[in-house]
């Protein structure tokens, strides 16, 4: 009778550990297929990325805005993590008022590269390597934050570090970047700078 009594335990314990090791076979496969963020579908890796333009959350001058001379912020990171291949950036408004609003898209930029100078070129290429998307205004490369009057919004400057290079043409929209990147990000890094009117 002992051995009857002790079944359903038995059954209860089986049924736990196989729930357990569904549980955790379905969440490796959610990271790998996109289930997860993209920078955890390689380790989540954390990059740093700094600017001398602006504090981490402080206000963007003008001169980075279309208020001012509407030049691109200098941009500096620190080494990219083994196998990364190319490097992409997207700069974006998530505050506008129609969602987010992107104001720079930069990809394929070389592996070894460490910064972005001041006032990048609105042209298809960038001077180090690399290719500039088109934004939201409808241009190539950077355009600064414009927003209308109101609260200051906030913009995010993102860094991805990726296992292959994207082979887009110049002038690709956020949307075929982001595309093209997904599972392939090993690490990514932010830095955010707010401006209102």
């Amino acid at each position: 009778m002992s051995g009857m009594k002790r079944l359903p335990q038995l059954l209860v314990m089986a049924l736990t550990a196989a729930l357990y090791a569904g549980a955790a076979q379905g969440q490796a496969r959610g990271t790998r297929d996109g289930g997860a963020p993209a920078a955890t579908a390689k380790g989540g890796r954390a990059m740093q990325i700094s600017t001398k333009s602006f504090s981490s959350g402080g206000e963007v001058p003008k001169r980075y805005t279309c208020d001012g001379a509407d030049l691109s912020p200098q941009l500096a990171w620190g080494e990219a993590p083994a196998g990364t291949q190319s490097l992409a950036l997207i700069v974006d408004d998530p505050d506008a008022p129609r969602g987010a609003f992107t104001h720079w898209v930069a990809y394929d930029l070389p592996p070894r590269t460490r910064e972005l100078a001041e006032d990048a070129p609105q042209a298809s290429q960038l001077p180090g390597g690399g290719s500039q998307g088109r934004n939201d205004f409808g241009k190539i490369g950077y355009n600064g934050p414009c927003p209308p009057p109101g609260k200051p919004h906030r913009y995010f400057f993102r860094l991805f570090a990726l296992d292959k290079t994207l082979g887009l043409k110049p002038g690709a929209s956020r949307k075929e970047v982001e595309s093209a990147m997904q599972g392939h990000v090993l690490a990514q890094g932010e830095v955010m700078g707010r401006y209102g009117r």
